[in-house]
């Protein structure tokens, strides 16, 4: 009999996904599959892992896949931020010194075969040490411990998505980004239109091709695709997604990026989810978040959020007390939130009032100009919130589960929203941070989260973040040499 493998050892496996191992090794062998990606979510949001033969799937799945620790001390560079050398790896944790290994097990559940790819299978995993104990970095991790807390309260977590992106049809073998003042015709990108026609069906139909292979490719990954639409700006796409519970739509959003990103490159275009290009014209894109709990009942899961007796009769909010809370705990934590749901220097840029973004904490029923906004119909049970703070590159395992402990801190303090903003744009209320710093200072100074993510996590993602911001400071930008190089 052979010798119980590491993840049977330490019981990281249910039955359902013992089962759904074997239903893996059935598929790759029916499909004749050659490789498999095994990979993980590093804490930008980034697939990092390895790719191996089919022939090793089955101790992959026994056994995890090692990888070296220092992948989680890294910036957006792909600079070591922290001591990988000291006793406790720099960041608080013993297992992680001297640059230690770490184990990736895969979650079965997520196994897709990525067509695209020629005879490739995909599997994402969580992080584990040697000694079995999930890596408290691992942003999976983070998510899967909120979305634990919400159901030790009674609730289940339903997520729907709106995610816009920019795509660009490349005109040069060496294009790369970010290689010219003049935008994307000199960095070898091409604008696929000229923008200004919101939701227009000939600048769809232009796209017909490419679009197309994006919605049969995304279909066949089982992503809950809704719509693709044409955005309000120049080369500018939105997609949105049917609602996911728990993890699970935090995990598409990975599998959707990727594989937008490598269709796209397929093909000669390029996408990106970059918020706001250094491309004249084009507009900030912006991730929006439609959130609700659920309730199990008799007659199946019910929505938290619906009012019922006083609370329908609430002219303020057509929430439940259950919805008044999680809004008032968004709202009360916005400003910290917000370094995780925009968690690049660049996403700043798109907090700007007449915008359609959000520019400052309130909430208002059913204006797209505030940050949360009530929405949906409580006649057909869709009531929940709308949530306008993300950017498209966010950590989707960071942003969503940064939200929910927010809301839930709401209801658990049985916290009250206030009322709501007819005019977000005119009504005094803080303003949402204007830098990646501000958002970190209001981080740092968050007890919930420094509760709730632990403090060495929160320290940990603060110190990456202002490694990022010490270099960018120290940069010289094409702005200071237009504006000083000839002047003085």
């Amino acid at each position: 009999m052979a010798e119980p493998g590491f993840v049977e050892r330490h019981g990281l496996h249910s039955d359902e996904q013992l089962t759904a191992a074997a239903a893996v090794l059935e598929r790759v062998e029916r499909e004749q599959l050659e490789l498999v990606r095994v990979s993980f979510v590093d804490q930008h949001g980034l697939l990092r892992g390895k790719t191996v033969a089919v022939a090793e799937l089955g101790s992959v799945l026994r056994n995890g896949l090692a990888v070296v620790s220092t992948l989680l001390s890294k910036d957006t560079s792909g600079q070591t931020v922290y001591s990988a050398f000291a006793p406790d790896g720099g960041v608080g944790i013993a297992e992680m010194a001297g640059a230690g290994d770490m184990v990736m097990v895969p979650d079965p559940g997520t196994f897709r075969v990525l067509e695209w790819a020629g005879r490739t299978g995909w599997l994402l995993c969580d992080l584990h040490f040697r000694n079995g104990e999930p890596v408290p970095l691992c942003s999976r991790g983070v998510l899967r411990r909120a979305v634990g807390r919400a159901a030790d309260l009674g609730y289940a977590v339903q997520t729907g998505i709106e995610l816009e992106f920019h795509l660009f049809r490349t005109t040069s073998p060496q294009a790369a980004p970010d290689h010219s003042e003049d935008g994307a015709a000199a960095a070898g990108f091409e604008l696929l239109n000229p923008g200004y026609q919101l939701l227009s069906e000939d600048r769809m139909d232009a796209l017909g091709p490419i679009v197309a292979e994006f919605a049969g490719q995304l279909r066949r990954l089982g992503v809950p695709l809704r719509t693709l639409e044409v955005e309000f700006g120049p080369s500018q796409l939105e997609v949105t997604l049917s609602p996911e519970l728990g993890v699970r739509a935090a995990d598409t959003v990975i599998l959707l990026r990727a594989a937008l990103k490598q269709l796209a490159r397929r093909h000669g275009y390029h996408v990106t989810f970059m918020c706001r290009p250094r491309i004249p014209r084009v507009f900030s894109s912006g991730w929006h978040l439609h959130q609700s709990l659920l309730l199990a009942g008799p007659d199946g899961p019910r929505n938290a959020f619906l009012p019922t007796g006083d609370d329908a009769t609430r002219d303020d909010a057509p929430l439940s007390e259950v919805g008044r809370g999680f809004l008032a705990g968004q709202l009360r934590h916005a400003r910290a939130a917000s370094a995780f749901a925009v968690p690049t220097i660049n996403g700043y840029k798109r907090f700007q009032s007449y915008s359609m973004a959000p520019d400052r904490v309130l909430w208002a029923l059913g204006s797209r100009a505030a940050l949360l906004r009530v929405t949906g119909s409580a006649a057909d049970g869709s009531t929940h919130l709308e949530n306008r703070v993300g950017e498209p590159s966010a950590n989707p395992y960071l942003y969503l589960a940064a939200q929910l402990v927010a809301g839930l801190n709401g209801i658990e303090h049985g916290w009250d929203p206030g009322p709501p903003a007819d005019e977000p744009y005119e009504t005094e209320a803080p303003r949402l941070p204007a830098t990646l710093g501000e958002a970190l200072d209001a981080l740092a100074e968050d007890t919930e989260f420094r509760r709730s993510f632990g403090a060495r996590f929160a320290d940990y993602y603060i110190g990456i973040k202002r490694h990022e911001l010490a270099r960018f400071h120290a940069a010289v930008t094409e702005w200071e040499q237009r504006e000083y190089f000839e002047l003085f």
